[in-house]
């Protein structure tokens, strides 16, 4: 996105305007000459957003702000006025031994959003879900696309993709009863990397620091899917353009096979040399992973997404972070 910014009338929300994919998708939307307004807890993390944008390069002139919560009903009338597209982004990433303290404020918060937009005749709104709420039930063959659901009964499952499965099929059933005009579309990225404009490593961004930094000696055993951040924000703002997108689900991530955390530790070993001596060399004891088959024909077919590779992405995280000061003795 490298249009010449101009300024105009506010009609574009993001709400979580802090986070590490929310500051990708406002840059990109202010480069692109779109004026932003976003919604944060609390006003003192606008400094912060500006900070970001600019960091990207970005012209925060056409950036504006409102507090607001998703466990709060204030804010949102003022956060919604005059709006006519909705980057619902936000979503609460709480570590507890309560499920119910991640998936309420996850379901509650985006039904008070979609509410919001539809009373205030918003066009349409594009939810940040997850691959959390696509493949996180078993499957003789682990084989997904947007046709998966993970199942909230599945036993054992973590309070993290059970809320993205709840909150997002809250978010379709309230549009099919009650959304009005208000279209939908939903974004299931996989696991979130690349180049951050924040200031301090969040979510995915701590496996990357816990490797490099010597502080992961061993790596879980898990294989997933990896997306860009720069490909995500792409996606998002794609689905809201895109007409045929309405009532529909998107997979991102980089295109290729599957990757484990120690695929991960490999390719940084091999690409980032002094930087990645840290790096662990070996997992953590327990079960091989099964082979796990990703789909993003779709992004790719309907929203004109051209992922980056994976390996581009590992190296471009690493780099920011050393590049951010995020990387203790580095």
């Amino acid at each position: 996105m490298n249009a010449t910014p101009t300024t105009r009338t506010t009609s574009t929300l993001v709400t979580g305007g802090n986070g590490y994919l929310a500051t990708r998708l406002i840059a990109d939307l202010l480069a692109s000459g779109i004026a932003v307004r976003a919604t944060v807890r609390t006003p003192e993390r606008a400094d912060d957003v500006r900070a970001a944008v600019r960091r990207a390069g970005s012209d925060d002139a056409g950036l504006t702000f409102v507090a607001a919560s998703l466990t709060d009903d204030d804010g949102w009338q003022d956060a919604l006025a005059g709006i006519e597209d909705v980057y619902h982004v936000a979503s609460p990433m709480i570590q507890t031994a309560d499920p119910a303290e991640v998936v309420v404020p996850a379901r509650d918060g985006s039904l008070r959003v979609l509410r919001a937009a539809r009373s205030a005749g918003a066009r349409r709104v594009v939810l940040t879900s997850s691959f959390a709420a696509v493949g996180y039930s078993p499957k003789p063959v682990r084989d997904y696309d947007e046709s998966d659901w993970t199942d909230p009964e599945t036993p054992g499952l973590p309070a993290y993709p059970l809320s993205k499965a709840v909150a997002e099929r809250a978010a379709w059933d309230f549009i099919e009863r009650e959304g009005g005009d208000t279209e939908l579309v939903v974004i299931n990225p996989t696991w979130i990397a690349g180049p951050t404009l924040t200031a301090s490593a969040r979510s995915s961004l701590q496996v990357f620091t816990g490797m490099l930094d010597g502080t992961m000696p061993a790596v879980p055993r898990q294989r997933f899917g990896i997306a860009d951040v720069r490909d995500v924000s792409a996606a998002h703002v794609a689905a809201m353009t895109t007409p045929e997108a309405a009532g529909k689900r998107y997979l991102v991530l980089a295109d290729g096979p599957t990757m484990t955390f120690l695929d991960v530790a490999n390719v940084l070993r091999a690409e980032l040399g002094e930087l990645a001596q840290r790096v662990p060399t070996v997992e953590l004891p327990g079960e091989e992973p099964a082979p796990l088959v990703i789909h993003n024909e779709r992004a790719k077919a309907e929203l004109g997404l051209r992922p980056r590779p994976a390996v581009e992405t590992i190296v471009a995280t690493a780099e920011s972070l050393r590049g951010m000061g995020m990387l203790a003795g580095a």
